[in-house]
């Protein structure tokens, strides 16, 4: 057998360099680079392999653990899970900072590599600089809180392990029904030690690819059987209809059996928004005419969606059991969710075996008739929404409405966390799948910027747009300054809206008193805060904007910009699209002095003994 002595770090780098995927039909290497930020647990050994591979497999600077984690979760997004990034960091609170990200794209289904320095694994030197200690388990360091957010961890003991831990880790990168973060911890003393590995370990193999499972005979059956009994057939698109690049078997199946489509989050543009049969965006946030045919219909198909509280209106929106649901997906936790009839599958796979099943079955002309007024209602609702207004300051809605007026229908918009999401899923025309990329999964705040660059790195010839609020920029902004330094422009519309607005609003519709969310209520003296200075000082151009006309003009300039461009304007905080949406299950104190309180008290027992009933 044929070796090469490496240190572990080397073998580890240079067999990632090595990894290939077919992404849009082209073979490409798997990992889109390395983020990394050096610190002695990692600099020696790891940066040195790293500084080998630059050519093969590039390593980019980050400001912060947690965000250069979120702009691989961001690239892998924007890739459609066909590739990653991986996210190196020293031992510590480098290790730790990496957690909200790693949960983030767990929640997501998203593939991130996660590189932790760790403890020596010889443990002489014990206690080491940063390293956390558990008194009564040597074991454990501050890398297992990675343990429950990631989908495969390893504590890289001895560089042989490498020869098992990396395909296994991969499995968990590239599998639709396992696929999440994988940690590999990486002990600073195993990092530089060497090891004879088998040439053949880093000789070049066939491109990873994810499975496309096809659905079992039996299940297929009975999900046919239930959709032809059908007379009300809806269907709810997630986030795994991209994901397994089923945008044209959903379209194609939607067409065929005259079934309408509403949309979660992350399924927003899986069918486009000028397809007839498009309801918008359904649950909490989602759109009056998604939501109406969802309480009306008598079965739904869930392909690529875990069903989240969000998009059922907390189960009071779409009930499972008694043949009332489907769940189309490649993960079979996900597929039997909430009762519903499992079929296990990849999400293109499954619609194409249901569609040639369903041979010559469309549902009633009424029922399409039905969807097609109310999609015409909805459309004219959501357009006033987002037109400008004689309000003093504009709505979250009113900037979208501008934003959209200023982009392309190629254009990508990234929001996450906060009211955004919300308005975005009820009123964005999403012109291409994959244009309208909403991380709320884990309703992250501080992913906005940083899930832009690297979606901005995944489709470099791609606008990118950003969409953040004032308490996002203030959690985390300083990838504008990466942005800057690699050359990667993105557009940024910061709203500033005084802090918290949209848990203003859900505190003030829960009975409570406004407290502790936007800066007028706070006890403190609120800074002044030049949002525009700020963006400067990172590297941008950037300017505030003194209304939608301006805001408007400016984002339509900015479009061939080299340089990242923040614009600034400000926001009512109170103001918020009425119309759609439905119930979700946030309950106010049982018990309170407060009669709005009790109020919404009541108002919440009458929605929890309906959807209960």
């Amino acid at each position: 057998m044929t070796t090469v002595r490496l240190t572990t770090a080397q073998a580890l780098v240079r067999w990632l360099a090595a990894q290939r995927t077919l992404c849009d039909g082209r073979e490409t290497p798997f990992f889109g680079g390395v983020w990394a930020i050096f610190g002695h647990g990692n600099v020696a050994a790891l940066g040195e392999a790293l500084w080998r591979e630059r050519g093969a497999l590039p390593t980019l600077r980050g400001h912060n653990e947690q965000a250069m984690a979120l702009a691989a979760v961001g690239f892998a997004k924007a890739s459609r899970a066909r590739r990653a990034m991986a996210c190196a960091t020293s031992i510590g609170p480098g290790a730790t900072n990496l957690v909200t990200a790693a949960a983030a794209a767990h929640a997501n289904r998203l593939p991130l590599l996660l590189l932790p320095a760790d403890v020596f694994a010889g443990r002489r030197p014990d206690p080491v600089l940063q390293q956390v200690q558990d008194f009564g388990d040597a074991t454990v360091s501050a890398n297992d809180c990675l343990r429950p957010v990631s989908r495969y961890f390893d504590r890289i003991a001895r560089p042989e392990q490498l020869l098992d831990a990396l395909p296994r880790a991969m499995t968990a990168l590239v599998d639709p029904a396992a696929r999440g973060p994988a940690t590999l911890a990486l002990c600073q003393d195993t990092q530089a030690e060497a090891f004879d590995f088998p040439l053949s370990f880093f000789e070049p193999r066939r491109p990873w690819a994810p499975r496309r499972p096809p659905a079992d005979a039996d299940s297929l059956a009975a999900a046919a059987a239930a959709l032809r009994a059908a007379r009300r057939p809806l269907i709810v698109a997630g986030g795994g209809v991209h994901y397994a690049e089923a945008c044209p078997a959903l379209a194609a199946f939607a067409a065929r059996h005259g079934v309408p489509v509403a949309e979660t989050h992350a399924g927003k543009g899986a069918l486009r928004a000028a397809d007839p049969l498009n309801a918008g965006g359904i649950g909490v946030s989602g759109a009056a005419s998604a939501n109406r045919l969802a309480e009306e219909a008598d079965l739904a198909l869930a392909a690529g969606t875990r069903l989240n509280d969000v998009a059922t209106g907390s189960r009071a929106l779409l009930r499972g059991g008694a043949g009332r649901l489907i769940g189309l997906n490649a993960n079979p936790h996900d597929a039997a969710r909430h009762g519903a009839l499992p079929l296990v599958a990849d999400a293109g796979a499954g619609l194409a075996q249901l569609s040639e099943a369903l041979e010559g079955w469309r549902a009633l002309r009424a029922w399409r008739e039905r969807a097609a007024a109310l999609r015409a209602e909805w459309r004219a609702a959501a357009a006033a929404a987002a037109a400008p207004g004689a309000n003093a300051l504009p709505s979250d809605a009113q900037v979208i409405g501008a934003v959209r007026r200023a982009t392309g229908p190629g254009d990508v918009i990234v929001a996450a966390a906060g009211g955004l999401p919300g308005e975005l899923h009820k009123l964005w025309d999403a012109g291409e799948p994959g244009t309208c990329h909403v991380e709320y999964g884990y309703s992250c705040m501080g992913y906005e910027i940083a899930g832009a660059l690297g979606a901005k790195m995944a489709a470099p010839e791609r606008r990118v747009v950003a969409l953040v609020g004032d308490g996002s920029w203030l959690m985390m902004n300083s990838e504008i300054a990466t942005s800057v330094s690699l050359g990667l422009p993105l557009t940024v519309v910061l709203l500033d809206n005084g802090g918290f607005a949209c848990i203003d609003r859900l505190q003030r519709a829960s009975g409570g008193e406004p407290f502790g969310n936007l800066f007028s209520g706070a006890r403190e003296t609120p800074a002044e805060i030049d949002f525009a200075a700020h963006a400067r000082a990172l590297g941008a151009d950037a300017r505030k904007v003194s209304g939608l006309a301006e805001l408007e003009d400016a984002v339509r300039r900015a479009k061939d910009a080299e340089r990242t461009t923040v614009f600034v304007i400000e926001t009512d905080p109170a103001a918020a699209t009425a119309t759609g949406g439905c119930w979700w299950d946030v309950p106010p104190p049982e018990v309170s002095e407060s009669p709005a309180v009790m109020r919404a008290r009541e108002a919440w027992d009458a929605m929890r003994r309906r959807r209960d009933g």
